[in-house]
């Protein structure tokens, strides 16, 4: 398995929206490891394929709450929502591909989403609170889509300003404007 570097907002391969997976083999299931450990490793309860510069429709999640608790990863290919509760929930989200921001976004309560296991079966997953907020966060990642784009436009400017400054910041000899 091996760690994967995870791109970095603004970076215009986070705004492709990924082509479906038609053939599942090792390399795939390969593939998904190296997400998974790449997750763990940053650390984080999601990675979608985009992220690591990958556009097809692959997430890996394991929200388990407790970090003493055995892994519990879902590997999903091809997901996608069926449902969506009317009720709706605001919390805090913040993402691998943004880090060290952080922000309230609302979103479905609940959801119940459709994909294909690590095998090619067909499976339905319903999900409530950050189980539901994470399948809806990754699945966004493979439409091209940010947390920072369920924000008011200040609050994402905001971030992404913030975001290129520090990496104006962190290059040793380039020169900073006043």
């Amino acid at each position: 398995m091996t760690v994967r570097d995870i791109i970095i907002a603004p970076d215009p391969r986070l705004k492709v929206r990924s082509a479906p997976v038609t053939e599942i083999d090792d390399s795939l299931r390969g593939l998904t490891e190296d997400m998974l450990e790449t997750m763990y490793a940053a650390p984080g309860i999601g990675l979608a394929a985009p992220q690591i510069g990958i556009h097809r429709r692959i997430v890996v999640i394991d929200a388990a709450k407790d970090e003493q608790a055995p892994r519990e990863p879902l590997r999903l290919i091809n997901p996608h929502v069926l449902w969506n509760s009317d009720e709706r929930a605001v919390a805090e989200e913040g993402c691998l591909s943004v880090p060290g921001h952080y922000a309230d976004v609302e979103r479905p309560k609940a959801v119940r989403v459709k994909y294909l296991d690590i095998e090619g079966a067909g499976r339905e997953i319903e999900a409530e609170g950050l189980l539901a907020r994470c399948l809806l966060h990754e699945i966004d990642h493979l439409d091209g889509i940010l947390f920072l784009d369920h924000l008011s436009a200040l609050k994402r400017n905001m971030i992404l300003r913030k975001m290129r400054k520090g990496r104006r910041d962190d290059r040793p000899g380039e020169r900073r404007s006043a």
